[in-house]
């Protein structure tokens, strides 16, 4: 198991982004009922890449809730709304991952992905974090 991964555990990114909490807040926000979502939003761990481990490569997975359709139209307009959502609070949410790696402030930067079809169950939107 690489540095990275270590540091990355599931355990570790639900803490920084509590899944259950911040999908119902989403949602809520949303529609103003977090019933109302027909998704699930994780955040997960993908690994390192880069010769000195400079990309670390995360997921915003969109899992299907039971009895609902996670239909493209959906997903495919959201990496615009995370980029702006303050419940999905992107900005403090990266600055959260880059310092939990070690990185100082000023030195890195983000990119967001467009939503793909992993299944007809789960979506994800790729987050890389950028050393510079």
């Amino acid at each position: 198991m690489g540095r990275y991964e270590a540091l990355f555990t599931p355990a570790c990114l639900d803490g920084i982004f509590p899944a259950e909490e911040r999908t119902k807040a989403f949602f809520d926000a949303l529609f103003g009922d977090a019933e109302e979502g027909a998704y699930d939003i994780r955040l997960t761990f993908h690994g390192a890449q880069g010769q000195k481990a400079e990309q670390l490569k995360f997921f915003f997975e969109l899992h299907q809730r039971k009895g609902m359709c996670l239909a493209c139209n959906l997903t495919h307009g959201l990496p615009q709304v995370f980029r702006r959502h303050p419940v999905i609070g992107l900005k403090d949410l990266c600055a959260q991952l880059a310092r939990h790696a070690g990185w100082s402030d000023n030195e890195w930067s983000w990119e967001l992905g467009e939503t793909e079809e992993a299944s007809d169950k789960l979506h994800i939107i790729p987050l890389t974090l950028v050393k510079n």
